[in-house]
């Protein structure tokens, strides 16, 4: 279904539309990423002092939601002024530091900001103006959310996880990306797939690889692709995050038994299987001569 649009409004323009909304939607992300997880933290913290009767303990729970209290630096807790909380521009114009304390900030907040207005705009671009558009961009809204918890917690929560899963299945009841068997079936042998990794992997090492949040990360990508797209999401997430790791080995010194968090390449392959994954299949199956 094509998205009514004006004839009048060049497509060039949608898609600046489309990046400067990302830069602003990438600001709130920074908050979900830096937010949500302390509140997840804190709500544990309650409920299992709760369950010891640690009545201090249960106390201390964390008063910040995702909407309150506004923006503040970290360091000296003041309010962020509107004028410095322009994504990316305000960045550029403090030079990376607060505009009361002069504290550095974090290279995450533009960095997420920036990614979200490319990947925003390649999305809007590659799908063009219909409804599938909104779906794909909602798809990648909530990928970068995952990426960024993950990358630095080492956490995939089931807040950001099953609502994706979900909304794959919902936007595939009438075929948008893939069929609803298709769908089904990917949700199912994504996160089997990854079980099965996981507990191969703890039988032969007494380790766990990585976390259950892959597993459902892996089930959200396939109800979304469709379990034809799987093997491909795994050759890219992995590959990458083997070239990572020994990068990180060689470059940084650290062990073999660094963990590195999956989540990110997951959520990037995902996106990439998403916009050029029949394409890719396409060109790997002719260049084999199986096409």
């Amino acid at each position: 279904m094509t998205l009514f649009l004006s004839n009048n409004v060049p497509f060039e323009v949608v898609i600046a539309a489309v990046f400067i909304f990302g830069l602003v939607i990438g600001s709130f992300l920074n908050v979900v990423i830096l937010r949500l997880p302390t509140q997840l933290y804190a709500t544990w913290k309650a409920d299992s002092a709760a369950f010891l009767g640690i009545e201090n303990m249960a106390k201390d729970e964390y008063q910040e939601t995702l909407l309150w209290p506004s923006s503040r630096c970290p360091t000296c807790r003041v309010s962020i002024k509107p004028w410095h909380n322009i994504p990316l521009l305000s960045y550029l114009l403090l030079r990376g530091q607060c505009g009361n304390c002069q504290t550095k900030i974090s290279l995450q907040y533009p960095v997420i900001e920036l990614v979200t207005g490319i990947l925003l705009a390649t999305t809007a671009y590659h799908y063009g103006l219909q409804s599938s558009t909104i779906y794909a961009i909602i798809f990648t809204l909530l990928l970068v959310s995952l990426a960024g918890i993950d990358f630095n917690e080492k956490l995939l929560p089931d807040q950001i996880t099953l609502p994706l899963l979900w909304l794959g299945l919902l936007a595939n009841l009438e075929g948008t990306f893939v069929s609803l068997s298709d769908s089904v079936i990917g949700a199912m042998v994504g996160y089997l797939f990854l079980w099965a990794i996981y507990w191969l992997f703890k039988l032969l090492t007494g380790k766990e690889g990585m976390g259950y949040g892959d597993f459902k990360l892996l089930a959200a990508l396939g109800a979304w692709l469709g379990w034809q797209m799987l093997p491909l999401v795994v050759l890219i997430s992995s590959s990458i995050g083997a070239m990572i790791g020994i990068l990180m080995i060689l470059v940084t010194k650290q062990g073999r038994d660094t963990q590195i968090p999956f989540g990110p390449f997951l959520a990037f392959a995902g996106w990439i299987a998403m916009l050029w994954g029949e394409g890719i299949k396409e060109n790997y199956l002719s260049m084999v001569g199986l096409l």
